[in-house]
Formats: C-alpha cells, sequence, structure tokens
C-alpha cells in the first residue's frame, strides 16, 4: 500500500513538473515582451533569400504597441506598409501567434489570422509557432500550399535583440530589431491598438 501511494504520489509530481517548466519558460518569454510595450525599434532583413529583396530594402520598424496580460499586438511596418500585426496571446495550453493583415481602410486582408500555437515549452527568449489548421487550409485555398509546413519564431533578448522568423523548406526569412535604440514611430493608420 505504501509503495503504491508512493508511485501515486510521484507520477502527479511528475506530471505537475512539464506544465510548471512550460509556464515558467513561457511566462518568463511574455514578460520579456511585456518589457518592450509602448517602445518601437528598427530593424533589418538578416537572411539572404531574393524572395526577401523588397523587405530588405525598405525601412522596417515595430511597435509594442498593445499590451495587456493575455495578449500583445506589435504592428509591423515595411516601409509605408503598415498593414501587418503579430499578435501573441497567451492561452491554456501555451503561447500563439497570428498575424493580422489590413488593407488601408482596417478591413481583413484574405490572407489574414493565419499562425500557429507552441508545441513545446520553448525557451524564455524563444518560441516558435507550427502552422495550425486553420493557417493550412487558409494557404491551400489561396493556392500557396508551400506554406501549410511554416513555423515561425519570435526571439526577445532583452536589451539587444528582437527576432521574427520564417522557416519551411526551402526557405528561411529572419528580420532582426535592435532593442537597445528605440525609435519614433507612427501608429498604423487603422488604428492597430
Amino acid at each position: 500500500m505504501v509503495r503504491i501511494v508512493f508511485v501515486a504520489i510521484a507520477l502527479a509530481l511528475a506530471a505537475c513538473a512539464t506544465p510548471a517548466s512550460q509556464s515558467s519558460a513561457q511566462d518568463q518569454f511574455f514578460a520579456n515582451l511585456e518589457q518592450l510595450c509602448g517602445q518601437s525599434y528598427a530593424g533589418r532583413v538578416v537572411t539572404n533569400d531574393s524572395a526577401d529583396a523588397a523587405f530588405a530594402s525598405q525601412t522596417l520598424l515595430m511597435q509594442v504597441r498593445a499590451c495587456s496580460a493575455s495578449e500583445i499586438r506589435i504592428p509591423f511596418h515595411v516601409g509605408e506598409n503598415r498593414s501587418r500585426t503579430w499578435v501573441i496571446t497567451r492561452t491554456s495550453a501555451g503561447l500563439r501567434l497570428k498575424h493580422d493583415h489590413r488593407h488601408e481602410d482596417g478591413s481583413e486582408d484574405v490572407l489574414t489570422q493565419y499562425g500557429g500555437d507552441t508545441a513545446n515549452s520553448g525557451s524564455p527568449t524563444r518560441q516558435e509557432f507550427p502552422a495550425d489548421a486553420f493557417s493550412q487550409a487558409l494557404f491551400v485555398e489561396n493556392n500557396i500550399p508551400q506554406s501549410v509546413t511554416n513555423v515561425w519564431a519570435v526571439e526577445v533578448h532583452p536589451g539587444t535583440t528582437f527576432a521574427y522568423e520564417l522557416r519551411r523548406e526551402n526557405r528561411h526569412f529572419r528580420v532582426e530589431f535592435d532593442l537597445s535604440a528605440p525609435v519614433a514611430a507612427p501608429p498604423p493608420p487603422w488604428g492597430a491598438d
């Protein structure tokens, strides 16, 4: 009987260990993001895929603009185009990244709200988001099936670098922002707050 109780306690403690470590890494990651709230940063493309030439030649800015205990919205400006916002949300199972794409009038683009949920605990400085079922269906419906295997990543290295990354077979895009030098940035025209 004592052995059964001991085994039950050991199993209960083991079951608690994984969510606690997952929560801890993701809580720290979210806290790292929250420290950036209200700030804007300049960035640059650090990968060399020819598909990214248009991005690489533009001024890139990110704003950690709207923060709550459960969601952080990060508009990403590419030159004069302010149509993109990264949205990181806490869920009951981890973190979620969505891409909110809008037209100049604020209406949603046909390719919007794609992204995914974390599949593991990640680390306090890096979280990965494989494409979810909604995103995969959206990509197929819009004739970009190569995107169904997308994995996005966001990194926050306090005081030095914020990075956004996209990976899939034969594709790697990464932009890095200098967290040591906040800059002024205009608000999105459609009020992504």
